[in-house]
């Protein structure tokens, strides 16, 4: 029989960042997860990007996953936000010395970084291919049987198995969702001219257009575009040629970033809204979008799933030194009151904004680009907007500090 303290069921970003910054304060994980590598670290996997806030990159310097990533990303110096291409919008710049907003990365080298970090870090066993087939949770601990035939014990399991959590489910954990009838297409492509590292945001009445800076490669100035559409056109645009998808494209961009060429392949995925409000159960914790998943508006995801990391492993580090069970009641509702508030607040405050811009019509877009303007003119709103862009707000655990625990 195997035993670790942490049972970890998932392996993707979030579940391989958690096994790196366990091991790198000491506690072992057992991370199990059904995936091939060889298959989900192919180029053509996961077309996605994704950025990665500056508070975020810090806890990756802290437990040393930054160093596989450096050179491999694009920092954001700039946010620009417009109401379609009509005048009005809203800039966010970081101020003298801050650093960068946050780093673009392609989701398959955020991937490879994290599941390489995890494979070498002494205290974490990665046992991919492999499924659960039965789970326990008890008084005394947590207990697992996998298809390999092995048995592993616990004393805390973390969900980190993804938007339909098994796991959630299972413990009873009930979860607001809905569906915003849109989907998001995603692919990358060269420019003529240089992004200038700066990622813009432009709302469309049928859903944000966003334009993500990657660095340039052999073809030259390179972008990831994520653009949204009603869910009953996705299927539509997906079939068009890539010289009148590209053509589209332009168009929506205004044609700032000149010819548009070297289309990747396309994927498209469907957006929806689920959040659990209660994050623990007995012996269990849930992490990332098993816990919470929101409209990419704002390029939060994943970043919101990197909090919980910071903040479990601060919660574990401090009940280990006070010689508690890792799967102690009191240290699951610590857990539960630092991120139930701020991951209910994140919800909140994207699911507002993709309301708010898909309210048709000229009045509301007047309105809107009135707004855009007037925060653009008081700093101390543009200040509160980028602390959460950053992931700088609120009670910000160690980590994300760039401190250990």
């Amino acid at each position: 029989m195997d035993s670790a303290d942490i049972l970890i069921l998932g392996g993707g970003l979030v579940g391989s960042a958690l096994a790196v910054a366990l091991d790198a304060h000491g506690i072992s994980s057992i991370v199990v997860d059904p995936a091939d590598p060889d298959l989900i670290l192919q180029a053509g996997f996961d077309g996605r990007a994704s950025a990665i806030a500056s508070a975020p990159m810090r806890m990756f310097e802290a437990i040393g996953v930054a160093e596989r990533l450096a050179g491999k990303g694009c920092p954001i110096q700039g946010i620009r936000v417009s109401d379609g291409l009509e005048p009005g919008k809203l800039d966010f710049a970081p101020g003298e010395g801050e650093g960068a907003v946050g780093t673009m990365f392609e989701n398959r080298v955020l991937r490879t970084s994290l599941l390489e970090a995890a494979q070498a870090a002494r205290r974490a066993d990665m046992r991919m291919k492999t499924r659960t087939v039965s789970v326990e949770r008890g008084e005394f601990g947590v207990t697992a049987t996998l298809d390999s035939g092995a048995t592993v014990r616990a004393q805390l399991l973390i969900a980190a198995e993804g938007r339909n959590s098994p796991m959630r489910e299972a413990a009873g954990l009930k979860t607001a969702r809905w569906t915003y009838d849109h989907a998001a297409m995603i692919a990358t492509m060269n420019h003529a001219r240089s992004h200038e590292n700066i990622a813009f945001e432009i709302f469309y009445p049928d859903g944000p257009f966003a334009i993500l800076p990657l660095p340039d490669n052999d073809e030259g100035h390179r972008s990831a575009v994520v653009w949204t559409v009603q869910a009953g056109e996705a299927a539509g645009w997906m079939k068009i040629s890539q010289r009148g998808y590209l053509a589209e494209v332009e168009k929506r961009m205004g044609g700032f970033l000149g010819h548009l060429t070297n289309l990747s392949a396309r994927s498209s995925y469907p957006l929806g809204f689920h959040h659990a409000a209660w994050i623990t159960a007995e012996r269990l914790a849930l992490v990332g979008d098993a816990a919470h998943g929101i409209h990419p508006i704002a390029g939060q995801g994943v970043n919101v799933g990197f909090r919980d990391v910071a903040t479990l492993v601060e919660v574990l580090v401090d009940g280990k030194r006070l010689g508690l069970d890792l799967g102690d009641p009191q240290l699951l509702a610590r857990y539960q009151r630092w991120r139930g508030l701020d991951t209910f607040m994140v919800a909140a405050a994207t699911d507002g904004l993709t309301r708010l811009f898909g309210i048709p019509g000229k009045t509301a877009a007047n309105v809107r680009r009135f707004g855009l303007s007037a925060v653009d003119k008081l700093p101390m709103l543009k200040n509160w907007f980028m602390a959460e862009a950053r992931g700088e707000s609120g009670d910000v655990p160690k980590l994300l500090q760039g401190l250990t625990v």
